[in-house]
C-alpha cells in the first residue's frame, strides 16, 4: 500500500461465528455494532466511504465523509461500522435505514475500530493492540474519540461470558472477540470471533406472496440461503414490516419476477400463489432458532442489506 497515491480498497477481515466467548488474556472484546461495515479512505483532505464489497457510498453518507476528510493526516485507511444510535446509545439497523430514507444524518456515527494504513505506511502486519494505539492517537488529535460523527470503537473490560450477558440485557446484538497480537487478514478468521445475543442473519429473497385483507404490497417474503453450492428454502417472513416497507419491497420485487423457482428443489408447504423473483435481494432477519428441516422459527424482518451480495449469503453455523 506504500506510495500508492490513491489507496486501493482492502478486503475486510471477517469474524467467525461461535456459540461462546473465548477465555484468556490474549483476547479483547468490543461491541458488535448493528449497521453497515465501512472502509474509510482518507487522502489530502478528501474521504471515500466504501462498503465491505468495495461499493462507493460516499454520497450516501456525505456528512460523515466530510468529517473524516478533516482528520489531521496525509492519508489513512480506517475500518469501522457506520450506524444510527438511539437515545440510549444503541446501534439499531432499522433506525439506520429510517434515517437514510428520511435524509436525516444527525443520528449517523462512524465507529472506527481498526487502522490499516497511515500516511502511506501499511499497518496490517502490526499486532491489533498496536494498530489500536495508533488509531486512538490519531482520533485524539482530531478530537474525535467520544463525540461527533466519528468515534473510536468501544472496547469492553471484563470476562467474555459476563460481557455477553450484559450486552444482551442492554439489547445489543452481541460482542466481538479479537486476539491482541494478531495482524489484519483480509478474510474470515478465528482471530476475530463474534458471539450473538440472538439469531440473526442475512437471507436471499426468492419470492413473495400477495397480500390479504387490509395488508398492502406483499403478504410475506420467501427466503433462501446457499448451502453445498445450491440455494435452499429457509422459510418466509411477514412480520416486522410497516406499510411503507411493504410498498417499497413490492415495487422492487415486481421488477424482478421470474416464471420458475430459483431453488435447488421446491419443498412442500410453499404457498401455491408465490411470485418467484430473481435471487438478488438480501434482507436481514431475526429469529428464535432453525428447525430440523432448515426453516426459520418466528422470523422478524430487520431491513434490506444493500451492502451484501446474494451469492455470498450462506447459512451461518456457530463453531
Amino acid at each position: 500500500m506504500k506510495g500508492t497515491g490513491r489507496q486501493r480498497f482492502v478486503r475486510p477481515q471477517l469474524a467467525t461465528l461461535v456459540d461462546a466467548p473465548p477465555t484468556g488474556d490474549d483476547w479483547v472484546f468490543e461491541v458488535k455494532y448493528d449497521g453497515y461495515r465501512i472502509e474509510a479512505l482518507v487522502r489530502d483532505g478528501t474521504a471515500r466511504l466504501l462498503t465491505r464489497r468495495g461499493k462507493d457510498w460516499t454520497r450516501r453518507f456525505l456528512p460523515v465523509a466530510q468529517r473524516l476528510a478533516r482528520l489531521p493526516v496525509a492519508s489513512a485507511t480506517l475500518d469501522g461500522e457506520l450506524v444510527a444510535l438511539d437515545r440510549s446509545g444503541r446501534s439499531i439497523f432499522n433506525l439506520l435505514q429510517q434515517s437514510l430514507d428520511a435524509g436525516n444524518h444527525q443520528r449517523l456515527t462512524f465507529f472506527a475500530f481498526d487502522l490499516l494504513q497511515l500516511d502511506d505506511r501499511d499497518l496490517r502486519g502490526l499486532p491489533l493492540d498496536e494498530r489500536r494505539r495508533v488509531l486512538q492517537r490519531m482520533l485524539r488529535r482530531a478530537g474525535a474519540i467520544r463525540s461527533g460523527q466519528v468515534r473510536l470503537g468501544q472496547r469492553l473490560r471484563g470476562d467474555g461470558a459476563a460481557l455477553l450477558r450484559a450486552a444482551c440485557r442492554r439489547g445489543l446484538e452481541g460482542i466481538i472477540a479479537k486476539q491482541r497480537g494478531a495482524p489484519y487478514h483480509s478474510r474470515r478468521t478465528r482471530t476475530w470471533l463474534k458471539v450473538k445475543c440472538g439469531h440473526r442473519q442475512e437471507l436471499v429473497v426468492i419470492g413473495f406472496t400477495p397480500p390479504k385483507g387490509s395488508r398492502v404490497g406483499i403478504g410475506s417474503l420467501l427466503l433462501g440461503a446457499h448451502e453445498r453450492g445450491a440455494l435452499h428454502y429457509a422459510g418466509r417472513v411477514g412480520s416486522g414490516m410497516d406499510g411503507g416497507t411493504l410498498r417499497l419491497l413490492h415495487r422492487r420485487l415486481a421488477r424482478m419476477t421470474r416464471t420458475s423457482s430459483p431453488l435447488a428443489s421446491v419443498p412442500s408447504g410453499v404457498p401455491p400463489a408465490t411470485h418467484w423473483v430473481q435471487p438478488c435481494m438480501v434482507v436481514e432477519v431475526s429469529f428464535t432458532e432453525w428447525t430440523r428441516d432448515g426453516r426459520l422459527r418466528h422470523p422478524v424482518f430487520q431491513g434490506l442489506r444493500e451492502d451484501k451480495s446474494a451469492k455470498d449469503v450462506h447459512r451461518e453455523r456457530a463453531r
